[in-house]
């Protein structure tokens, strides 16, 4: 499959089958994520990966839509701002760090066939607290990952003339 074939293909995946992810395929996303780039290699980027059977309670306190422990699998990608790349104007980049490798597992998953959904509009004090994070270490993002139960709809995606500009504003 090509990478436009691979990005088509990706979709936000809101029902999952129970069928368990093999360890190989989980390895594989996480490799994927780890090959991404960081700003000055510095992977200040941590994964936590969580089995929601038997959790589905606590798990349900980050994130409530039922889809979420659906999925036999929750990842959530964390950074450590002290360990991050931070500009000379003091932006740190650990955010932008952990959203391209969460994007990086998103497609790996996709090819091997399964599902994830991008969620950001969870609870961080309750993700601080179901996943013990220590107080130097910041939640972007979690995805669910299994295999899909649902079939893609398609994409609303503005045309590339209202999202490019050539040359200046």
């Amino acid at each position: 499959m090509s990478f436009m074939e691979l990005v088509k293909k990706r979709y936000s995946v809101r029902s999952y089958k129970p069928d368990p992810v093999e360890k190989e395929k989980l390895e594989m996303v996480l490799e994927a994520a780890r090959l991404a780039p960081t700003a000055a290699n510095r992977q200040p980027i941590t994964f936590i990966v969580v089995r929601t059977e038997g959790r589905k309670a606590e798990l349900s306190r980050i994130y409530g839509r039922a889809f979420f422990t659906e999925a036999p699998l929750v990842i959530c990608v964390c950074y450590t701002p002290k360990k991050a790349w931070t500009r000379s104007d003091g932006k740190c980049y650990g955010e932008v760090d952990a959203t391209i490798a969460m994007d990086h597992l998103i497609m790996a998953a996709t090819e091997l066939g399964l599902g994830t959904c991008w969620i950001a509009a969870f609870d961080p004090k309750a993700a601080r607290e179901v996943l013990g994070l220590p107080d130097d270490v910041e939640p972007v993002a979690f995805t669910t990952l299994g295999y899909p139960a649902d079939k893609a709809v398609s994409k609303n995606r503005k045309p590339l003339s209202e999202l490019v500009r050539y040359e200046n504003w």
